[in-house]
């Protein structure tokens, strides 16, 4: 099979990560893994070296640390590879009332789910640009294109990535180098486990990593800017940002609060 190419994936040691990882080492692209599990990631490696005879590297880091972006890059330029599809899948949630939510882990969920995919974007684009060719994922969540209480940090973060998807989408069309927003409604992966309850699915069928990163691969070879797997979802993706947003926050606390009441109790009185 011809070499597509080096893809680096961030949060590739499980869930829709791994899911990338497996479809682009399919695709004949080699693969650099990066997560924060050592031995998930090198399983994942061997797997898909068997599978596809791709050339597989593991690069262990956590994304939340400041300098994360500059120390992935640098490692990839030590080991002699040149990123031709950057897929920033990495992130986590938190949920509950935001007074009680311990503000040290929405600093790591910033850095990990905004500071380090800019800092990656950053990173890797200027040599796609020069190259005529390249590409870059940004997974967000149908959440980025609401008013999100009681996930107020992980619904804005989202909203970011959303934007400043978009925004290089348009910037950079015409150079070589496509950029798409994959924005997931719940999906089965550990992300729930993480948040504490998979009442934060809010009712909404769940989906599957496959489900996700077929729509988002088909969409980036389409080059359409941002997808929303799932035929509800991307009701929900169309409807929530033409409604007032006023209106939209207070009918979303309706919704998120017992989510918020299980997981923190409220400082409010």
């Amino acid at each position: 099979m011809t070499s597509q190419g080096t893809a680096l994936v961030t949060g590739a040691s499980s869930g829709i990560g791994a899911e990338f990882a497996r479809r682009l080492a399919a695709r004949g692209h080699d693969v650099v893994l990066v997560a924060r599990s050592a031995p998930a990631l090198k399983a994942l490696a061997d797997e898909v070296r068997r599978s596809h005879g791709v050339r597989a590297e593991v690069l262990v880091q956590d994304l939340s640390a400041p300098d994360a972006a500059t120390r992935v890059a640098e490692e990839v330029a030590a080991r002699g590879l040149t990123v031709d599809l950057l897929v920033n899948n990495a992130g986590f949630g938190t949920a509950g009332h935001f007074a009680r939510i311990a503000p040290g882990r929405e600093h790591r969920e910033l850095m990990v789910n905004v500071v380090a995919l800019v800092g990656l974007t950053h990173a890797f684009v200027p040599g796609m640009l020069a190259r005529g060719a390249g590409g870059v994922i940004n997974v967000g969540s149908t959440a980025g294109f609401g008013i999100t209480p009681y996930f107020a940090t992980y619904g804005s973060s989202k909203t970011f990535v959303l934007n400043f998807s978009l925004a290089l989408w348009s910037e950079l069309r015409g150079s070589g180098v496509k950029v798409l927003a994959v924005t997931p409604g719940p999906v089965e992966t550990a992300f729930f486990d993480r948040i504490g309850t998979r009442k934060a699915a809010i009712g909404a069928k769940m989906t599957t990593p496959d489900q996700v990163v077929t729509s988002a691969l088909r969409a980036f070879d389409r080059d359409r800017g941002y997808v929303a797997p799932g035929r509800g979802t991307l009701m929900m993706a169309h409807l929530m940002p033409r409604r007032p947003r006023k209106l939209m926050a207070l009918i979303g606390r309706r919704v998120t609060r017992p989510v918020a009441d299980e997981l923190t109790p409220s400082l409010a009185r």
